[in-house]
Order: structure tokens, then C-alpha cells, then sequence
């Protein structure tokens, strides 16, 4: 009876089941109202206001599993297998959710009862394809791929058409995992020739040396290129990231921590990797130049960049270049800082002001993801959030509260948090990049020598001297270290 309670309740649900992965994600689509039953408890699962609250993890696992006449809500799919890592592993995961199958269809007995699976053989297929689409990552592991075949020959004999289903979703899910290892190659490749590109200081004259304005000198094609770069890097981010960047060990589990093995998180840490380079980028390109009125030159284009960055959409270029330009090497320019039209900078800066838990910034990008949900074209559903600050939004939530309840429960109301979140940035991380690439300009940005923090101040005090005692002994210590000169 315990199933057929659950069964129950899901139906009642007023959430149409046949979402689009946008609409289930975008905060108009995500609806937290899991259920619309009383309160109180029905199946093992405890509802509040008629939410889905909290409950047992095995209540939660049967939750998810489709029967004949049941199909669990969209918004309930995503929240749980992304949350469900952090108390069990997705092959065990899938293991139990196939293993429960068996039991309840009888797929082990000696004649099955094909009526019967021709109803449950599509929204099992159903759940796997929504899992093999949202979590692909998973299915790198061939225990997973084992799972999911063993599911579908079960199932296959009572219907011809299942195979098919099941070759076109490996087709789909090898595609993608293709094309996701593909691009995390690709920046691999670039990380390790930047690496060896680190350099401490320039001492080619000027003349030889490539600089952005060589490039690209308009400031709306660079912004575009910018945007490409963000999203291409952001496609490679998995949702479990998020989470798994925070496993702790689970109390209930004396064992071990899921993922124990490593932290999953290579994409999510590569993508912070490239917005330092970007600050470090625009930083090099202002001390680089010998000249004041070039220097400044270089700020104000920097500046056109940063206002087109925020046109777009695009809050993660805005953020590097403002903090490239208030680096301490750079906002101690102060002669080359007199020549700037400075007024388009401090607009910018306001929109990015801190204050107030970032209040501006958190406005502004409310209005663009508004602007993306009624969006009639790619151009307008760009929205690339600030990253370092979404990260630390979801590291509070994820500090702020427990993921179980005192009784053991799953701290269900937690992960649906969780899930309106990192499902919003899943939405605007599928937007296909509208601008034509230019691959000389995305080469640049990848690859440019950029200095280290001593290379910058060198630079620095090289282009507008020391103006105290500490800049003077910094300014020596850092000619006889670098450039062998006292």
C-alpha cells in the first residue's frame, strides 16, 4: 500500500507533465509546489503548505520511479538526481531504481505481462532519456551503461520498438559525451600552452609584441567574442557540479563520501580559471604599453568592452574587466588614469558595486533574465551570471542549512532551493552563441602572454615610478628578480 499512497498523491499533481527542460527550469516554469496534497504525510513523503518537505531517502527513491499509471513530475526529476549524490551514488542510484522495476512490473518472471509493460516501457524510457540528457556525466561510468541496457532487454521483448528507442538514446548520449569531452580536450590543450606562456615580465621591445587593439580594435566584436568564449566554456558545466563541489561526508554513511575517489568538478574549476586569466588579461594589455596616452587608450576601449559586455548579457566578462582594471598595478596608474573619461567606468562599477549583497548587480541581472524568457531570439536570451558569485550563493545555501533533518529525513525544501538555481543557470548556459566566431580574436584571448602579479607591478612602476618607500624597495627587489638589475 505504501507505493500505491505516493501514486496517489503524484497524481493529483497540478503540473502539466509534459514541460520543456526551459520552462521547468526558468523561475516561471520551476514551480516548488511539488504536490498539491494536505498536509501531513502520505507514503513516507512529508508535506507542508502542500509542498514535498522532507522525507526518507528510500521514499524518495520510490518517488521517482515510474509504474504503469505514474510518471513523477519534471522539477521532481531534476531536483532529485541532482541532490540524491550527495547520499548515494548514481549507479547505486540507478541499480536500485531498476532493481525496484523488476520487482514491481515482475520483469523477472517466466511469461510477462506485455499489456501491462507496454504501459510501463515508455515512462521508464522516458526517465532514463531525461536522466542520460540532464546528467550526462553520469553515464561515463560503464556501471551506469550496464544498468540501463539490462532495463531495456527486460522490457524489449514485449515490444520491437524499444530497441530502437535504446539504440537511439545511446546514439544521443555517445553524441554528447563526444562532443563534451571534445571541448574539455580542447581547453585542456589551451590551459597547458598558457601555462608555459606565464611570463614574469616582457622584455621584447615593444614594436614585436602583439597587443589586444593589433587584434581587435572594436570594442562590441570583442564583447561578442567574450560571449562565445563564456559560453562555450559554460556548455561544459555539468548541474552535479554544483553539488559535488560540496560533498561532505554524509552522517548516515560511516564509510565514505560519495565521489570520494575525486571531486567531479574539472569543468566548473577551469571555467573560474579563465575569468582570472581575463582579469590578468586586461591588466597586462594596460601596463604593457611604454606610453601614458596609449595606456590610456587601452583603458577606455577596455571600458567599451565592459559597457557592451553588459548589453549583452554577458556579467562574467563585465565582472574580469572591472576587476582587471582595479587591480592594485593598474589603479595606481594615476597619470595615465588622468587622461580616462572616467564617467562610463564608474557607471559600470556602480552596476557591479558590492554593496548590499551585490543589490545593483542582482537587479540588473533579474532584468536580463527577464529579457531571456521572452526572448524572440538568441541574442536576447544571453545571460551570463556573474560566476564566482552564483558559486557562493549556492555555497551558502549549501552551508546555511543541513541536508538531513534531525529524524534522518532528506531535507527535501533544501534541494528544491538548490534545484530553482542551479536549473535557472542551466537554462541560460543551453543558449547558442548568436555571433559569428572570429577565430584570430578567440586565439588572442586564449593564448596571449599575460603577466604574473610581480610581472604587473613591474610593469607598472616601469611605466609611472614608485611614489613611496614600500613601492621604491618593491620596485628594486623586483628588477633584481626578475630582470637581474639592481
Amino acid at each position: 500500500m505504501k507505493h500505491k499512497k505516493i501514486k496517489d498523491v503524484a497524481n493529483k499533481e497540478g503540473m502539466p507533465q509534459t514541460l520543456t527542460s526551459t520552462s521547468m527550469f526558468t523561475p516561471c516554469g520551476f514551480s516548488p509546489h511539488l504536490h498539491t496534497s494536505k498536509e501531513g504525510e502520505q507514503g513516507g513523503l512529508i508535506f507542508q503548505d502542500g509542498n514535498l518537505t522532507s522525507a526518507s531517502l528510500d521514499a524518495l527513491i520510490q518517488h521517482l520511479i515510474p509504474t504503469t499509471d505514474y510518471y513523477p513530475e519534471k522539477a521532481y526529476i531534476f531536483t532529485f538526481l541532482l541532490s540524491s549524490r550527495l547520499f548515494i551514488e548514481p549507479h547505486e542510484l540507478l541499480s536500485r531504481v531498476c532493481h525496484k522495476c523488476i520487482e514491481q512490473q515482475r520483469l523477472d518472471d517466466p511469461v510477462l505481462d506485455k499489456a501491462r509493460i507496454r504501459k510501463f516501457g515508455p515512462k521508464i524510457l522516458q526517465l532514463l532519456t531525461e536522466w542520460t540528457e540532464t546528467f550526462p556525466y553520469d553515464f561515463q561510468e560503464e556501471r551506469m551503461i550496464g544498468h540501463l541496457k539490462d532495463m531495456i532487454h527486460r522490457i524489449a521483448p514485449c515490444d520491437e520498438a524499444y530497441w530502437k528507442k535504446m539504440n537511439q538514446l545511446l546514439q544521443a548520449l555517445n553524441q554528447k559525451l563526444a562532443t563534451l569531452s571534445h571541448g574539455q580536450e580542447g581547453i585542456v590543450k589551451i590551459s597547458t600552452a598558457v601555462s608555459d606562456k606565464l611570463v614574469a615580465f616582457k622584455t621584447k621591445p615593444p614594436s614585436i609584441q602583439r597587443e589586444i587593439l593589433s587584434v581587435c580594435s572594436d570594442p562590441y566584436t570583442l564583447a561578442q567574442q567574450l560571449t562565445h568564449v563564456e559560453l562555450e566554456r559554460l556548455s561544459h558545466i555539468g548541474p552535479e557540479e554544483f553539488v559535488q563541489a560540496f560533498v561532505h561526508k554524509d552522517p548516515l554513511d560511516g564509510t565514505k563520501t560519495c565521489f570520494s575517489e575525486q571531486k567531479k568538478t574539472s569543468n566548473l574549476e577551469a571555467y573560474v580559471k579563465w575569468f582570472n586569466r581575463l582579469c590578468y588579461l586586461v591588466a597586462t594589455e594596460i601596463c604593457m604599453p611604454a606610453k601614458k596616452k596609449q595606456r590610456a587608450q587601452v583603458i577606455e576601449f577596455f571600458i567599451d568592452v565592459a559597457r557592451e559586455c553588459f548589453n549583452i548579457g554577458n556579467f562574467n566578462s563585465l565582472m574580469a574587466i572591472i576587476s582587471g582594471m582595479n587591480m592594485s598595478p593598474v589603479s595606481r596608474l594615476k597619470k595615465t588614469w588622468s587622461k580616462v573619461k572616467t564617467a562610463k567606468f564608474f557607471i559600470l562599477e556602480h552596476q557591479m558595486d558590492p554593496t548590499g549583497n551585490f543589490y545593483n548587480y542582482r537587479t540588473a541581472l533579474r532584468g536580463a533574465a527577464h529579457r531571456s524568457l521572452t526572448a524572440h531570439s538568441n541574442r536576447e536570451k544571453i545571460v551570463i551570471p556573474f560566476f564566482s558569485l552564483l558559486i557562493k550563493d549556492i555555497y551558502f545555501l549549501n552551508e546555511g542549512c543541513a541536508n538531513r533533518l534531525p529524524n534522518g529525513h532528506v531535507n527535501f525544501e533544501k534541494f528544491l532551493e538548490l534545484a530553482k538555481q542551479v536549473g535557472e543557470f542551466i537554462t541560460w548556459k543551453q543558449v547558442e552563441c548568436p555571433f559569428e566566431q572570429d577565430p584570430n580574436i578567440i586565439h588572442y584571448l586564449h593564448t596571449a602572454p599575460i603577466f604574473t602579479e610581480d610581472g604587473l607591478y613591474l610593469a607598472s612602476y616601469e611605466s609611472e615610478s614608485p611614489e613611496n618607500q614600500t613601492e621604491k624597495d618593491r620596485w628594486k627587489s623586483l628588477r633584481s628578480t626578475i630582470l637581474g638589475k639592481t
